[in-house]
């Protein structure tokens, strides 16, 4: 496969002690010699060795930069070219100006994921694990980033493939079954097929088990933090997050917008949104801030409703206990270091079957509870802790899903003695769908659309 040289910035854009830009391609040494100036030419030099050198632009005999320049051969690298990677300054300046360099020197700026498409392409790493790159990158959480390094490290791609060989497995026999009819023996080749089918079943199961926490894992627990005004809504989240993100008054009504911050609890990613408080006001500002706030409470993953445990139930409360009704959510009596005036019992009646948390979110009590009843709400143990074959992405999980509906389909036409022939189309139709999960078979158009979503360096 013909490719030109690209080149990218493969660190964040600011002011740095190091930054890299990364140049792949086989015009990769000689375009980074043009403007090299060291003990000896790169295209001269051993793979996989670093060297100090200068950049200076031929035009001109203008020093550019001072750097260490990373020479890495083809095949040896990640995108199965030769890459060169330029160590400068960080700095806008600094890095914009090496970047030009190179541009003109002639390497072409890459696209968004091009080095992680080359590597997808020249068959280093397959769809899945391609994709597991930009979770790895955007992981917020230990437990996030270690089920990203496992499908990185190919175990999803792994399970993928012993799947995709069982099914082939199960096609051949079919294929000789129909070439040789005077061999076959029909209620072994029945039984043969249900069996290959319910043990690929079964996989599909455990992997579509693992689906909900994957994807809180890659994407984060979207939680609303609800309740009226002035119950401690904002004092949490700051508590939470460890910092004051939101203004904390004893006037009510204070938060006016949604505040989000993530933040790891017990591991899980929370997307935190401390919403206005929610009650009936006469403020056009607080009146768009409540209705944002109930939009939220709809398409939130887990609820914290906060009370006050030194008021008695008010009008607001009970309509936010019908808003709340069907929803994940964690009932959380704030202001425990005042008085009782909240009717426990009550609450405990309407949340008879949702985890009730006393905090006091001024004497620090309390969140440690909580934290531990998120993290038990959405990690009972359905997966073991050093189990990391999770699926998180949601085109492998609608994938695997078809695929089970295949397999599914299959079973019922083999129950139903029909021609193996027949049966064989759905068999076909799942090895296919799983197929689609590594990139086995998928189109040009998706793959365009999978690696754009990568930042540039990538």
């Amino acid at each position: 496969m013909e490719m030109d040289t690209i080149a990218a910035v493969a660190t964040p854009m600011g002011e740095g002690g190091i930054a890299i830009i990364r140049v792949s391609g086989p015009d990769s040494i000689a375009i980074v010699d043009k403007v090299y100036q060291g003990k000896e030419l790169l295209s001269t030099v051993d793979t996989h060795t670093i060297h100090y050198g200068r950049l200076v632009d031929p035009k001109s005999g203008e020093l550019v930069e001072e750097v260490l320049v990373s020479v890495m051969r083809a095949p040896r690298t990640f995108t199965r070219e030769d890459v060169v990677e330029v160590n400068c300054h960080g700095g806008f300046v600094s890095v914009q100006r090496v970047l030009d360099l190179l541009l003109e020197a002639g390497a072409r700026l890459a696209e968004p994921g091009e080095f992680t498409k080359r590597a997808f392409l020249n068959g280093r790493i397959d769809l899945a694990q391609a994709e597991a790159v930009i979770d790895l990158i955007r992981s917020k959480t230990d437990r996030a980033m270690k089920v990203a390094l496992s499908q990185v490290e190919g175990k999803l791609s792994t399970l993928i493939q012993s799947l995709r060989q069982n099914l082939l497995s199960a096609m051949a026999h079919i294929e000789v079954t129909l070439d040789y009819p005077e061999h076959d023996v029909e209620e072994f080749t029945q039984n043969l097929l249900l069996t290959k089918c319910e043990e690929v079943k079964t996989d599909i199961d455990r992997l579509l088990g693992t689906a909900q926490q994957g994807k809180i894992l890659r994407e984060g627990l979207s939680t609303a933090i609800v309740g009226r005004p002035n119950v401690g809504k904002s004092s949490l989240l700051n508590s939470l997050v460890q910092e004051e993100k939101a203004i904390v008054t004893e006037i009510a009504g204070t938060t006016r917008d949604v505040i989000e911050e993530y933040v790891n609890v017990r591991g899980v990613p929370l997307r935190l949104v401390d919403t206005a408080g929610i009650r009936e006001t006469e403020d056009i500002v607080e009146r768009i801030g409540v209705d944002k706030s109930r939009k939220i409470l709809q398409q939130a993953d887990l609820v914290l409703l906060v009370l006050n445990y030194n008021e008695p139930l008010q009008k607001d409360d009970y309509q936010l206990f019908e808003a709340v009704q069907g929803l994940p959510v964690i009932v959380i009596v704030n202001k425990t270091d005042l008085p009782q005036r909240l009717e426990m019992e009550e609450v405990k009646q309407r949340f008879a079957e949702q985890p009730i948390i006393l905090t006091s979110v001024k004497d620090q009590t309390g969140i440690e509870q909580l934290e531990e009843a998120i993290a038990r709400l959405f990690f009972s143990g359905v997966v073991q802790q050093d189990d990391y074959t999770y699926v998180s992405n949601a085109r492998h999980i609608h994938l695997l899903r078809e695929a089970r509906r295949a397999i599914d389909d299959a079973i019922a036409g083999i129950e139903d003695r029909m021609p193996i022939d027949m049966i064989q189309i759905d068999i076909k139709r799942a090895w296919e769908l799983l197929g689609e999960v590594i990139g086995e078979s998928v189109g040009e158009d998706l793959i365009d659309q999978i690696f754009s979503q990568f930042c540039l360096g990538k």
